[in-house]
């Protein structure tokens, strides 16, 4: 059977098993009869999943789909909806957050090379190039920045208010970045770039000058996590554009609210990225500590975020298809 009979010949169980699953959520409104409906319709739609990730595996969308609706459906019919706040929290924190994030690695890669492929070029062009040095601004600018500016920046306000400070702008961007990408991607990828390049302006700035280590010594504790916390955003922006300019056999607005869904739990979870990287920035960048053990402590935050995200992700992924492979 090919695509388009497979879902025109179950799209109105999968919409039924849809309807009957928000009846759910509230107990009194389903009949016993329709819960028990509700559950064989639960346990077609798995079989129709795993048909379709063997035969049609390639179209993310109707996969997506048919995953959400098992999903919200297993959620209802075996209690995952926590109401234990602190377990819905462990929840989401140790399997929905990282499994949807490896769900998504390869828009990461397209979002990273947006954003360091113009800062590498940025920062290369300003390092090696005498005119592009004087070109990014006036020399009575360009020194104060070099020598003082960008260095006391990190220490301009109290380390709590410069924390929040941060920590609250970085999540707009994110929110921007994630938001913006149902236009089409475009505007996302504008975002990425714009970032990217406004941080290889300052590390070709100090390169030109020689100033290299010092620039590596300032961005690196805190950068290395909020940079990967933007990307990843933007992969998340990249994802949902994708599911409006490709929505396969969905309506365009099926797509996106089956990938806003599942990549806005990405999002949430860059909450607490970027709440760490706000505190390396206000209490370590700044402080007159050695170089070494700044950046180290930026390394430790890094590694332990892509471990999180990517490793465990692709474990987190698979015990979520157990469990929906589990009637």
């Amino acid at each position: 059977m090919d695509i388009d009979a497979f879902v025109a010949t179950h799209q109105d169980s999968w919409a039924r098993l849809g309807e009957l699953t928000e009846r759910a959520r509230r107990i009194k409104r389903v009949s016993p009869n329709e819960l028990d409906e509700l559950v064989g319709l639960y346990q077609r739609t798995g079989s129709h999943l795993a048909h379709a990730r063997i035969t049609y595996g390639r179209d993310q969308a109707i996969v997506g789909r048919l995953t959400s609706l098992v999903a919200d459906a297993h959620g209802v019919l075996h209690g995952r909806r926590e109401t234990d706040p602190v377990r819905a929290v462990l929840r989401f924190v140790t399997t929905t957050f990282p499994a949807a994030t490896w769900q998504i690695r390869w828009f990461i890669a397209v979002s990273a090379f947006f954003m360091l492929a113009p800062w590498l070029v940025f920062q290369v062009w300003i390092g090696v190039s005498p005119t592009a040095f004087e070109l990014t601004a006036e020399p009575a600018v360009t020194e104060a920045y070099i020598q003082n500016d960008f260095e006391a920046y990190y220490s301009s306000q109290p380390a709590q208010n410069f924390a929040s400070q941060v920590f609250l702008n970085n999540v707009r961007v994110a929110v921007l970045a994630f938001a913006a990408g149902i236009l089409l991607c475009v505007f996302t990828v504008f975002i990425l770039i714009y970032n990217g390049a406004n941080v290889g302006v300052a590390g070709g700035l100090f390169t030109h000058v020689g100033e290299w280590e010092r620039f590596w010594g300032l961005i690196l504790p805190h950068g290395l996590l909020e940079i990967s916390a933007v990307i990843v955003a933007g992969a998340a922006g990249l994802r949902l554009g994708w599911s409006v300019i490709a929505p396969g056999d969905l309506s365009r607005w099926d797509a996106v609210t089956a990938q806003g869904r599942a990549v806005g739990n990405v999002v949430i979870g860059l909450v607490i990225a970027f709440l760490v990287a706000g505190l390396i920035e206000g209490f370590v960048t700044g402080r007159p500590w050695p170089t070494e053990l700044r950046v180290g402590i930026g390394v430790l935050a890094f590694v332990a975020f892509w471990g999180w995200t990517i490793v465990h992700g692709r474990a987190a992924a698979a015990q979520i298809d157990r469990e929906l492979a589990d009637p």
